[in-house]
C-alpha cells in the first residue's frame, strides 16, 4: 500500500530527536500515571474527575515517561500488513501526529467541539490516528465497519446529524451515490494514495498540517463517540459514550482481565467498527502502556494468524469465540507460540470442547468476558479465578450483576431470568450515557433498580454468570450484532418475497447464524431453490452490509398464524434450536 509507505516518508524527516525537542517546547512537565488512582475511581471508591480527556490525561503522560526513557520500549502502535510493510510508532510520535491530525480536522475540515464524525477505515494505522485526533478536537466519533453499503451509509449520516465522514477509495464511491441526500454532510475526508474529486486528500493534509495542537479541555461527561447497535426491531439505535465512560472506563479491564503490562504486546482481532476495537485496540492497553499490535488482513485467515503469533512477539491474543473454532481446525502442536501467554475472547458465547481443545493443544487458557456496545465489560474470568467452561465468570467491578425477574426481584442461584446490573442512586460512570434521539428505548433499559442487558442467563452458588440466550430476537453471529428486522426489510424488497420470518439457527463454527424463513410470490415457485436461495442472498448482500445476509434460507409454504412478528421469530428459532 502506497499510503502506508507515504507515512515511513511522512516519518523520516523528524528523526526522534526532532520529536523530542518539539516535545520540550510545547508541552509542561508530566507527572507518571497515577494507577491507584485510576483504580479507586473504576471501583467507585473515588469521585469520577470534573475534567478528563484521554489523550491528554494519558496517552501524551505516556509519551513524557517514554521521553524520560522511564517507559514502554516497546512502540505504542506496531502495524504490518503480511506484504512486507511495517510501521511502529512510540508513543512520543503517536502523540506529534496525532497533533498534526487534529489540526487537520479543526482546520481543512472545519470540525468544532461537538461536531460528529462518521470514520469507516479498515485496520489501518490512520484508523488509530484520527482516533485520537478526535479526542485532542473534542470531535464526537462515529465508527463503522468497512462493510456498510451506501444505504447504511446514507442511514447513519441523517441519523447521527454527522459534518464529516473519513473513509477510503473503496468506499468513496457509496458514499458519493448518497451524498446529496445527507443534508448535514459538509467535509469528505479520503485516506487515498489518489485524488479524487471533492474529497479532501488525508495524507496530503497531514503533511502540511501543524505540528502543534492544543487539546481541548473536555469535562467527563462530554459525549466522545457514537456507536450504532442493531436491535430486535426498527433501524440499528446510537450508544453515545462520554469521555468518562470510554476514556476512564476500561482501566480495569485493560489492568486485569487483559492483564496488560508496558512490557506486553496485545493483538486483538476486532473490526475497527465495533466497541470491542475500542476496548482492545485503544483504551485497554493504551491505559497501560501497552503496545498495540495490527495485522491488516482484508479477510480472516487461520494460517497467516497462526503464523503470525510464530514469528512475532505477541504476549496477549483477543478475539471472538468464531476465530478459536476456526483455529483449533489445524493442528496446532506445529505451531510455536513462543511468546502469546495470554488469550481472551467475547462478543458471542465460547463452546466449553473449543477451550478444551485449544488448551490441549497450546496448554493455554482462553479467558471469556461478557460486556455490551452500551456498558463495555460485565462479567469476565480473571487470571487468578478458576475458571469454569462455558461460564462468562464472575461480575467485573463496578458492575453488581444479578439475575431477576419481571417484577425486577432478584432470584435464588441457578434459577433462569434477565441478567441486569444493579443502579444505586446514580447511573454508574462506565454505562453509555443515552440511546441518542430515543429517549424511550433509554428508558426502557432501567427495571425498577436495575439496568437490563436483554440477556438471559443464570447464577450459580458461586457467584458464576450462565448466559441461557437474547430475550429479544437479535442475533450474534461471529460476534456481528444482526437484528432479524433489517434482514426481513431487506428481502421484502426482493419481488419473489411475499413474507419471510429471520431467526437464529446453531452453527458449528459461527457459534449461530441468520437463517431467513420466505414465503415465495407464486411467479417465482416454479424457479429452481438453490438459485434463487443464492439470489437472495446475493440481494441482501447489496442491501445491507455482508454480514448480515441469511447463510440459510427454507421456502415455505407459509409462516406460523401469530399476533407479533416476535412470537413467530421465537417459534420458529425454538424449533431450529431443538433439532440439536
Amino acid at each position: 500500500m502506497k499510503i502506508l509507505l507515504e507515512f515511513q516518508v511522512l516519518r523520516s524527516p523528524w528523526s526522534i530527536q526532532t520529536l523530542r525537542r518539539l516535545f520540550h517546547q510545547y508541552h509542561k512537565t508530566f507527572s507518571p500515571l497515577n494507577f491507584s488512582y485510576y483504580e479507586a475511581i473504576s471501583r467507585c471508591e473515588q469521585e469520577v474527575p470534573e475534567y478528563f480527556n484521554f489523550a491528554s490525561d494519558v496517552l501524551d503522560k505516556w509519551s513524557q515517561i517514554e521521553k524520560e526513557q522511564k517507559g514502554p520500549s516497546n512502540p505504542a502502535l506496531w502495524w504490518i500488513n503480511g506484504k512486507g510493510d511495517e510501521i511502529k510508532w512510540s508513543f512520543e510520535e503517536l502523540g506529534f501526529l496525532s497533533q498534526k491530525a487534529a489540526n487537520v480536522l479543526s482546520g481543512p475540515c472545519s470540525l468544532q467541539r461537538g461536531d460528529r464524525v462518521l470514520v469507516i477505515l479498515p485496520r489501518i494505522p490512520e484508523w488509530w490516528l484520527l482516533n485520537v485526533a478526535c479526542m485532542r478536537t473534542g470531535v464526537i466519533i462515529i465508527p463503522g465497519t468497512t462493510q456498510l453499503t451506501a444505504q447504511d451509509i446514507c442511514y447513519r449520516l441523517l441519523a447521527s446529524k454527522a459534518k464529516c465522514i473519513i473513509t477510503t477509495d473503496v468506499l468513496a464511491p457509496a458514499v458519493d451515490s448518497v451524498a446529496s441526500k445527507c443534508q448535514f454532510l459538509k467535509m469528505k475526508l479520503i485516506v487515498s494514495e489518489s485524488s479524487r474529486a471533492e474529497w479532501l486528500n488525508f495524507s496530503d493534509l497531514l503533511k502540511a498540517a501543524p505540528a502543534v495542537h492544543n487539546c481541548v479541555k473536555t469535562k467527563s461527561q462530554d459525549p466522545m463517540a457514537i456507536y450504532f447497535t442493531s436491535g430486535a426491531t426498527g433501524s440499528p439505535k446510537m450508544v453515545e459514550h462520554s469521555h468518562g465512560s470510554f476514556g476512564l472506563g476500561f482501566f480495569l479491564c485493560g489492568r486485569y482481565w487483559m492483564n496488560l503490562t508496558p512490557s506486553d504486546i496485545v493483538w486483538n482481532m476486532s473490526d475497527t467498527g465495533w466497541v470491542k476495537a475500542a476496548i482492545g485496540s485503544v483504551f485497554g492497553p493504551w491505559f497501560q502502556g501497552t503496545c498495540v499490535f495490527v495485522h491488516a488482513m482484508p479477510q480472516f485467515d487461520p494460517r497467516a494468524i497462526l503464523n503470525t503469533l510464530c514469528r512475532y512477539p505477541v504476549t496477549t491474543l483477543c478475539s471472538a469465540p468464531t476465530a478459536y473454532r476456526m483455529l483449533v481446525q489445524h493442528d496446532l502442536t506445529r505451531y510455536a507460540f513462543k511468546t502469546l501467554k495470554h488469550c481472551l475472547t467475547g462478543g458471542e458465547p465460547l463452546n466449553p470442547e473449543v477451550m478444551a481443545h485449544w488448551k490441549s493443544q497450546t496448554g493455554l487458557t482462553i479467558y471469556e468476558a461478557y460486556g455490551q456496545t452500551e456498558i463495555g465489560m460485565i462479567c469476565a474470568n480473571m487470571k487468578g479465578m478458576k475458571i469454569k467452561p462455558g461460564s462468562f465468570g464472575k461480575a467485573a467491578p463496578p458492575c453488581d450483576v444479578q439475575i431477576i425477574d419481571e417484577n425486577g426481584s432478584v432470584l435464588p442461584p441457578g434459577k433462569e431470568g434477565d441478567i441486569a446490573i444493579k443502579m444505586d442512586a446514580k447511573r454508574p460512570f462506565t454505562f453509555f450515557t443515552r440511546y441518542l434521539d430515543d429517549p424511550v428505548k433509554t428508558a426502557a433499559t432501567i427495571r425498577g433498580n436495575f439496568y437490563i442487558t436483554g440477556d438471559r442467563g443464570s447464577m450459580d452458588e458461586d457467584g458464576y454468570i450462565w448466559f441461557m440466550g437474547r430475550s429479544d430476537d437479535v442475533i450474534i453471529s461471529s460476534g456481528y450484532r444482526i437484528g432479524p428486522f433489517e434482514i426481513e426489510s431487506a428481502l421484502i424488497e426482493h419481488p419473489a418475497v411475499v413474507e419471510s420470518a429471520v431467526v437464529s439457527s446453531p452453527d458449528p463454527i459461527r457459534g449461530e447464524v441468520v437463517k431467513a424463513f420466505v414465503v415465495l410470490s407464486p411467479s417465482f415457485k416454479s424457479q429452481d431453490p438453490k438459485k434463487l436461495a443464492c439470489e437472495l442472498q446475493d440481494h441482501v448482500k447489496k442491501v445491507t452490509a455482508p454480514y448480515k445476509y441469511p447463510r440459510k434460507i427454507e421456502f415455505v409454504q407459509q409462516l406460523p398464524k401469530t399476533i407479533t412478528g416476535k412470537i413467530r421469530r421465537n417459534e420458529l428459532r425454538n424449533k431450529e434450536w431443538a433439532q440439536i
